[in-house]
């Protein structure tokens, strides 16, 4: 009986096994042919630009009031002198704020740019899965280690750029 029951559990998971097909996609491959993504990737790298712009600007300007104060400073009032420690001391807690707030408006663009390319990455991806009946399609660029399965790539790529012609054309 014991045997019975191990050759069944074996033929059911045997069973379930061979039922499973796996694909792969280069994550990379693909968004590097869309026109989309190196447009999305110029404007975030001009925003961040523009970002670091105003942040040097910041900082030179603290950096040439607090040159002159240090000048001014033996000759200057007490009461003025704190005053403009004050104020310097705001314009430092100014540019401290600047950085983290320049990261979250960053990351606002990332995901204002990004997010439409990788939902219609997503959705080519789904196309192929269901088209060819896999259960699961990994990513080659984030794995350690793949060996057989399905390439779909090539696949994936022409459903993406469709998608993203009409995405495109829809802007």
């Amino acid at each position: 009986m014991k045997t019975i029951l191990g050759v069944f559990f074996l033929s059911v998971a045997l069973s379930v096994n061979a039922q499973q097909r796996i694909g792969h996609v280069n994550s990379a491959q693909l968004l590097d042919t869309l026109t989309s993504y190196k447009e999305a990737g110029k404007k975030l790298d001009q925003k961040k630009s523009e970002e670091i712009a105003k942040f040097q600007t910041l900082e030179k300007a603290f950096q040439a009031e607090y040159n002159k104060l240090m000048e001014e400073a033996p000759e200057m009032p007490k009461l003025m002198l704190e005053q403009e420690q004050q104020k310097l001391m705001l314009k430092q807690q100014e540019l401290e704020n600047f950085e983290p707030e320049m990261t979250r408006k960053l990351q606002m663009y990332q995901k204002q740019y990004m997010e439409p390319i990788l939902e219609r990455t997503q959705k080519a991806i789904a196309i192929v899965a269901e088209r060819k009946k896999l259960n699961y399609i990994f990513d080659e660029t984030v794995s350690l280690y793949f060996k057989g399965g399905i390439d779909c790539t090539a696949e994936v790529m022409t459903e993406l750029l469709k998608l993203d012609a009409e995405a495109m054309k829809n802007k």
